[in-house]
């Protein structure tokens, strides 16, 4: 059976001239052929001697030059004529299309993205359009329509023909979603969301820095609680108590590592954590855990008793030989008393420091892990987390801490009843940036994502990073996604940064990315049989971040602020009206 219907005055393209692995030169003899070919078109390649059976490849340039005095062998296989083949003077034209070859068709229209052969020098080759296009993406379609698949978009080049990604393998290996300020990636993200949300069981835990997606009715709805609701009861409220962070993370918010007497604050500090975890262990008679623990297991403990102890031994006398004399610690805690009390103090921390009095049981964290990862319930199986009111200084360490927490449950769950979770990490940048130049606290949360990207796949564990500064993400979180949906891209060094990812047979594809309309993206990967321009599905339900229209809104009249009531919400670090 042969798909195709080609007509060689209509489709013919050229010979190939040129084969290197995935990359083939295509001689066009006639100009009006070379018209024909257009960047991004597909082409196809019969396979030397097989009946129906076609390489599919995509067009990545096209070349017109003037030559003068062509080689004479060159003129005589073009002419077929040995007479015609004499040197000569006159300027001729040589036309070359380069082409990536994708996959090949086979006999039983099933589409692969693998190559078994290359075609022979001098193979013709066609230009796929009209009608042999239209049955060529209808054949896409169709073998992309699998039973873990869901509609993404629609080709660009065939409008008719819906656009499919293979869910497991989107998922199972890691996933971007790379795009400039106002490309269309939060649209992108609620189309993905409303087509995961619809599965009963689907597990997903979103990210959200800006409270862009906290109107979703599909969701279920969690957020670091500002400092206007310390001590509020409401089930949305998520409080992360100081003892989940683990000892690097502590000390990374309390600890001054350039402070001479750092090295003896991370000493008694920890000394004193160990102490009041234990402490708590015994009064609850958790021998089996107190044999085992360390630092960093989750156990509560009073921040209180460290900062006492601190407070002692930074004002210690002993007795000496001609009477009292300043203890081995004096004065060597007074800047880190003042870093704990600072925090403490501040509101804008009380999502750690002054979380509910039954923050403190030892049973807590297991309430925060059914909030953070049941999907049992409804509306439960998109869990957006909004972390616009924490600070902005913390934000990489709580956030890699929800995400450790999450990942850490997950892997100490019996593998038999372990259920597979996707992190969806918007704005990615801002957390798990590249490692280089960054603070301790920031490291500590880069390291946690690098930890997941390389092993969570044995503990169904995902990550989908959502970014609009790919160049400043973690080169090594990026490294291990082998789906990318690439958006429009201006900047030179985001688009460099995509390039890295794919294999080098398909850079060129990438030269149309600054070009692209809103809501087109570049689907590549896994995931997809065809790596292809695509118009992502608008969701049903809008996120926040739509562009605001401003010369539009510059046209209206509107009430003058109320500037008190403003500076008030500053203040109290909330937008309720007073």
């Amino acid at each position: 059976m042969n798909i195709f219907n080609f007509i060689e005055n209509d489709h013919l393209l050229g010979i190939v001239q040129q084969v290197d692995t995935r990359k083939v030169s295509i001689f066009v003899e006639k100009n009006e052929n070379l018209r024909k070919a257009q960047v991004s078109q597909l082409v196809s390649i019969k396979l030397p001697g097989a009946t129906g059976q076609w390489l599919i490849g995509i067009i990545a340039k096209v070349i017109k030059s003037v030559s003068r005095n062509n080689e004479k062998k060159l003129e005589a296989e073009i002419n077929e004529d040995e007479n015609d083949s004499q040197t000569t003077d006159e300027e001729v034209d040589y036309n070359i299309v380069k082409v990536t070859l994708l996959g090949s068709l086979n006999t039983e229209m099933i589409f692969s993205r693998s190559l078994q052969q290359v075609p022979d020098i001098e193979s013709k080759c066609y230009i796929i359009n009209g009608n042999n296009l239209v049955s060529f993406m209808g054949i896409i379609a169709k073998s992309s329509k699998i039973e873990n698949s869901f509609i993404i978009g629609k080709y660009i080049i065939d409008k008719k023909a819906e656009a499919y990604i293979d869910g497991n393998k989107f998922f199972q290996r890691h996933a971007a979603l790379l795009g400039s300020t106002g490309s269309g990636k939060s649209y992108t993200v609620a189309t993905i969301l409303e087509k995961a949300a619809k599965l009963p069981s689907s597990n997903l835990i979103v990210f959200d820095l800006h409270g862009e997606y906290n109107e979703m009715s599909y969701a279920k709805h969690l957020r670091i609680p500002g400092p206007e609701e310390l001590g509020k009861t409401n089930d949305s409220l998520l409080f992360l108590p100081y003892w989940l962070l683990n000892a690097e993370e502590m000390q990374a918010m309390f600890i001054d590592r350039t402070e001479f007497t750092a090295h003896n604050q991370v000493m008694v500090f920890q000394d004193s954590v160990i102490e009041g975890k234990k402490n708590v262990l015994s009064k609850f008679g958790k021998n089996k855990v107190l044999d085992a623990f360390t630092i960093d297991s989750p156990v509560p403990f009073l921040l209180e008793e460290v900062i006492n102890r601190l407070t002692d031994l930074n004002e210690e006398m002993i007795e000496g030989s001609r009477g009292l004399k300043q203890g081995n610690f004096y004065g060597q805690f007074s800047r880190l008393l003042t870093r704990i009390k600072s925090k403490l103090s501040d509101k804008r921390y009380g999502f750690l420091f002054k979380a509910p009095k039954e923050s403190q049981d030892y049973d807590y964290m297991s309430k925060i892990s059914e909030k953070l990862m049941d999907f049992s319930e409804t509306k439960s199986q998109v869990k957006i987390i909004d972390f616009s009111e924490v600070p902005s200084d913390i934000l990489p360490i709580i956030v890699g801490l929800v995400a450790r927490i999450i990942y850490q449950i997950q892997f100490w769950t019996d593998i038999n009843k372990r259920h597979p979770l996707v992190f969806v990490c918007d704005e990615a940048h801002l957390y798990i940036p590249k490692k280089d130049g960054q603070s301790p606290i920031e490291k500590r949360a880069i390291e946690n994502f690098e930890k997941i990207a390389k092993e969570g796949r044995k503990y169904g564990v995902a990550l989908f990073i959502i970014s609009q500064r790919p160049s400043d993400v973690s080169e090594t979180i990026l490294s291990q996604c082998n789906n990318i949906i690439s958006l429009r891209l201006m900047n030179t060094e985001d688009q460099n940064t995509v390039r890295k990812l794919l294999p080098e047979s398909l850079e060129s594809i990438l030269d149309i990315l600054p070009i692209m309309d809103i809501g087109e993206g570049m689907v590549i990967g896994d995931s997809v049989l065809l790596p292809s321009r695509i118009k992502i599905n608008e969701p049903m339900e809008k996120p926040k971040s739509a562009t605001i229209d401003i010369w539009s809104e510059w046209t209206k009249k509107v009430e003058k602020p109320d500037f008190v009531k403003i500076i008030e919400n500053f203040r109290r670090q909330s937008r309720d009206n007073v």
